[in-house]
């Protein structure tokens, strides 16, 4: 097969794979790729209609990825029971994605912790889970839903003022309770022995 055809082929897999996965982030930067490429491999062959219609697509991919990154969203955060109903509902909807983020987490736990349900508008785009023991907390589950999978809300989180005079000083995680321990090493964690620790001193 020649290497253009192939480079063709990329192009409309990665358009295709952009359309089935959750995170609006993933689209856009799967979406722009397959676009890009696209576009070239229709210049380069001079088929106009579609080197135009996958630019413009590349273009509008480029723009909400950029609205994406500048922080476009805004989130808050409210302080909630953990072992709430709305909390719970929110919980059981998405249990099969937490099972998978936070194999260990456990509604057992809900009793002790305190919760902070995180909004995007009117929308509950994640929870904050976290039990205090003195001078140090620990998270039990920093979840969010698929379409809003990026760093921004995480970054809003841990910077957040109510969240941090409803927190102590420190928030410790088990490296072990999370399938992602990348996410939070970029959050600012930092590993501890077998753990993960924030400093939430300024």
């Amino acid at each position: 097969m020649p290497w253009w055809e192939i480079i063709g082929w990329t192009g409309s897999a990665l358009v295709v794979i952009s359309l089935i996965v959750p995170s609006i982030r993933r689209f856009r930067t799967l979406n722009f790729a397959g676009s890009l490429i696209a576009t070239v491999y229709n210049v380069v062959f001079g088929i106009w209609p579609y080197a135009a219609m996958n630019a413009v697509i590349a273009i509008i991919d480029a723009y909400w990825l950029y609205r994406l990154s500048s922080g476009e969203r805004e989130y808050r955060f409210v302080l909630a029971e953990a072992d709430s109903p709305l909390v719970r509902d929110f919980l059981e909807v998405h249990a099969a994605g937490i099972e998978e983020a936070f194999p260990g987490f456990s509604h057992s736990d809900l009793s002790t912790a305190g919760a902070h349900l995180m909004m995007c508008a009117d929308e509950i785009a994640g929870v904050f889970v976290h039990v205090n023991n003195g001078d140090e907390g620990r998270v039990l589950l920093d979840y969010v839903t698929d379409r809003h999978r990026d760093l921004t809300p995480g970054r809003a989180l841990y910077s957040d003022e109510g969240v941090r005079r409803a927190v102590p000083a420190a928030l410790r995680l088990a490296r072990s309770a999370t399938s992602d321990p990348a996410y939070f090493e970029r959050m600012g964690f930092i590993a501890e022995g077998d753990d993960l620790l924030l400093s939430l001193h300024d």
